[in-house]
């Protein structure tokens, strides 16, 4: 892979993969769990799991976020142990398989470990690094960090969230995340925040965020947006749930990257590749028939032709 030291386009170092943001980079889900909100749990089925981290790797994916506890309402608590034992054969399996990076989904410091130890590089956490030992635990791995606000804790979050100024009072909790991480010695480079759609907030609250993404680019690190077949797509759409709200899932995503996310979390990766690849042309031109008819993201790392 060649460097290009002149160039200062966000680039996250993912334990040596690198994730560079000079286009909207797409996050396949990997749900490692019995009981996903989106009905795509794989719970150890550790070859289902690689095949299909494979294929999103093939329709654009250009990171895979892997996770063992689902964090909809009501669900039931996984211990680090059992999550180790689900997460670590695949991301190991997968780290040998496919080039792009590869994130661990959890909020224990243990599975922070045990994941980037068998080849995760990048850590997505709902709780922000807020659990007890997660912020020595990212400081020490040193790989990127996406910091995600949430209203409570995901078994009572959807109760009834409140805010005076949902955009305001995220964006002053990511804000103090950013901080705190910076003082444990983490640097800002390797910070990512994530609004938390669906987290705590009604559909009004998720819809101001929406409107409002573009406030969140002002804490100056990537935003990162996790959409895809919330309960607000169903609200909007009447799509029941699972795979019926692709559509309205990839139209979310779509927004979300005009109003200033870099990176989108989605289930449907070749859907929402489709419908960024189209926006890209338009609001960015496309050199050429050739380019157009590539893959969007697919020189994730840069490489020279």
């Amino acid at each position: 892979m060649k460097v290009d030291l002149f160039d200062t386009t966000p680039t996250l170092d993912c334990a040596g993969r690198l994730l560079k943001l000079d286009v909207p980079r797409i996050v396949g889900i990997l749900n490692l769990t019995e009981d996903s909100f989106s009905g795509d749990g794989l719970r150890a089925d550790v070859d289902a799991a690689i095949a299909q981290g494979i294929a999103m790797v093939e329709q654009g994916a250009d990171l895979l976020d892997v996770g063992a506890e689902s964090t909809r309402p009501g669900a039931g608590e996984v211990s680090a142990v059992d999550e180790i034992a689900r997460v670590v054969p695949v991301i190991a399996a997968l780290a040998k398989r496919v080039d792009v990076p590869i994130s661990i989904d959890t909020s224990k410091p243990e599975v922070m470990r045990a994941a980037v130890a068998a080849g995760a590089g990048f850590i997505n956490d709902v709780y922000a690094l807020r659990r007890d030992g997660a912020l020595d635990a990212a400081a020490e791995l040193k790989v990127p960090v996406c910091l995600m606000h949430m209203q409570g804790e995901p078994r009572t979050m959807q109760n009834d969230p409140q805010y005076t100024d949902v955009v305001a009072e995220v964006k002053n909790f990511l804000a103090g995340r950013i901080f705190a991480c910076e003082m444990s010695g983490i640097d800002k480079k390797r910070i990512v925040v994530d609004p938390g759609f669906g987290f705590g907030k009604t559909l009004e609250h998720n819809l101001a965020l929406l409107r409002g993404l573009d406030q969140l680019a002002a804490l100056g690190v990537p935003l990162f947006a996790g959409l895809s077949r919330k309960a607000m797509i169903g609200a909007l759409t009447g799509r029941e749930g699972g795979a019926a709200r692709a559509v309205g899932s990839a139209a979310a995503a779509l927004i979300a990257v005009q109003r200033g996310a870099k990176i989108v979390r989605v289930h449907d990766v070749a859907a929402t590749r489709d419908a960024l690849a189209v926006w890209q042309a338009v609001a960015q031109g496309v050199a050429s028939t050739k380019k157009a008819a590539q893959p969007f993201g697919s020189q994730r790392f840069g490489d020279d032709d």
